[in-house]
């Protein structure tokens, strides 16, 4: 029955809220097509109170200890650890993510919780020489970062716990209060999370959710109060709510189209193995999933041939399955998408290596080879398990190859020459590169971010703190 059907809404001062006029918005599971919820959508009333509350906890609490800081972060990240299983649950029921990955992703994310307390307690300042110049001769100064007060994060359907707790636990570390904005798809996990932060101690009112799609996105972004913003989602979305928000801080991780280059004194098969996971699994729905696979000319058949049979190991069907690497998409029109990217590189004279096949939406692996250089899948971000091929004659068709692209976010080559791995870190253009590792590989305590139209800022534990701060100067002159 439509009554038995759970709800969910918003959380303000540790409180749930109801809109005045709910719009209530039904989430279907992606891989049974049944209702699993009903999301009660913020409105603009919702938004006012969630940011109001954020300020006044703020005010009361900004100069918590960093000891306390800590404690809160540290306790809450044993809370989440605690939600595991039902955690899991709504990831793969709500999402349609593989059980193994959603496993990894809820321990990935409490790890990320505690190192962040880790790294709190090792922040430092700076002196200042004053008397570099003769004006500054007998007077003191020093800087510290301090925090922004509010900061609205919002975070995509993909992984909705690992980065919601990569905005969440930075901002609440740097001495901010914070609102975050789910994707739909997201909103239990997010409410989860939030009842683990306050389990652990962390007072009403720093950690609000609201619930609902774009327009309380936009709403929460474009805030007077909002004094900062992270974001991780497509690109378009970024600049829709760049524009919103208006001359504030903003951190955005934006699209991307992963270029993994092969070179031909590279390892083919561990290449071939590393792509076809960072490619497919999970659907591909990632946003440093490979997605462009350069290879060169003298190994190109040997590569496709261990590229295609990898792929076909990748098991596809029911997300709760333990032994599943390819779930549902998000819902029939990411499938409909997909589909639709390898239709139009055939059209336009590609080969297929491996044809997809679909049932509702779950798509099972694409291997588009030598696609003509205005196919779409060469240019949009597919964020699907596609994949197209092709060729490089040398090391500088690779790299102009790779480099051909609007987006910059992550990137992979593989090759044993030094040479040719420091060519890469020169002039691959993305905000962070693997050598004989896939794009899709990624530690959360190095700095993560995009060039181009792939975002501004870092994420990262102790970059994404920085970002979440600001640097304030104090100068002393003695009486």
């Amino acid at each position: 029955m439509q009554d038995s059907v759970p709800h969910f809404g918003s959380l303000i001062n540790g409180e749930t809220v109801d809109a005045q006029a709910p719009a209530a918005i039904d989430l279907a599971s992606p891989s049974s097509g049944e209702t699993v919820a009903r999301i009660d959508e913020a409105d603009a009333n919702v938004i006012g109170r969630a940011v109001a509350a954020a300020a006044a906890a703020f005010a009361t609490h900004r100069k918590a200890s960093v000891a306390q800081r800590a404690r809160w972060l540290t306790v809450a990240a044993d809370a989440i650890a605690d939600a595991r299983d039902e955690l899991v649950d709504l990831l793969v029921s709500h999402v349609g993510k593989p059980r193994r990955l959603a496993e990894f992703e809820v321990a990935r994310s409490v790890q990320f919780v505690q190192l962040t307390a880790t790294e709190l307690l090792t922040l430092r300042g700076e002196l200042l020489p004053l008397d570099a110049v003769d004006a500054g001769a007998g007077r003191f100064g020093f800087a510290r970062r301090v925090p922004y007060g509010v900061v609205a994060g919002i975070t995509p359907f993909n992984a909705p716990i690992n980065l919601l707790v990569q905005k969440l636990a930075p901002a609440l570390a740097a001495g901010n209060a914070i609102v975050v904005k789910p994707a739909l798809q997201g909103t239990a996990v997010a409410l989860c999370v939030a009842d683990a932060f306050a389990r652990a101690g962390l007072p009403a009112g720093m950690l609000n959710v609201v619930a609902g799609g774009k327009d309380p996105a936009l709403a929460l972004a474009a805030h007077p109060s909002v004094a900062a913003v992270t974001f991780t989602g497509g690109t378009m979305a970024g600049h829709a709510l760049a524009r919103a928000a208006g001359a504030k801080r903003f951190l955005a991780e934006l699209g991307s189209n992963a270029a993994n280059v092969v070179l031909a004194d590279a390892d083919v098969g561990n290449a071939a193995q590393r792509i076809a996971s960072a490619a497919f699994e999970a659907g591909g729905q990632q946003c440093i999933s490979a997605q462009r696979v350069i290879v060169a000319t003298e190994i190109f058949d040997a590569f496709l041939d261990r590229f295609v049979a990898a792929a076909q190991k990748l098991r596809v069907g029911d997300p709760a399955e333990p032994t599943t690497d390819i779930g549902p998409l998000i819902h029939e029109g990411a499938a409909d998408r997909v589909i639709g990217l390898v239709e139009d590189a055939r059209e336009r004279g590609a080969r297929i290596a491996l044809a997809p096949t679909r049932s509702d939406a779950t798509v099972s692996p694409a291997i588009v080879v030598d696609p003509p250089a205005d196919a779409r899948i060469l240019h949009e971000e597919a964020f699907g398990p596609v994949v197209a091929v092709l060729r490089a004659s040398s090391v500088d068709a690779a790299l102009s190859l790779a480099n051909d692209s609007q987006f910059g976010l992550q990137g992979a080559v593989f090759t044993s020459s030094l040479e040719h791995a420091f060519r890469f870190a020169d002039d691959f253009d993305v905000g962070a590169m693997w050598v004989n590792e896939a794009s899709r590989f990624r530690l959360d305590m190095y700095p993560f971010g995009g060039v181009k139209q792939s975002g501004v800022g870092r994420e990262g534990i102790r970059y994404a703190i920085d970002e979440l701060s600001q640097i304030k100067f104090v100068g002393i002159t003695p009486r």
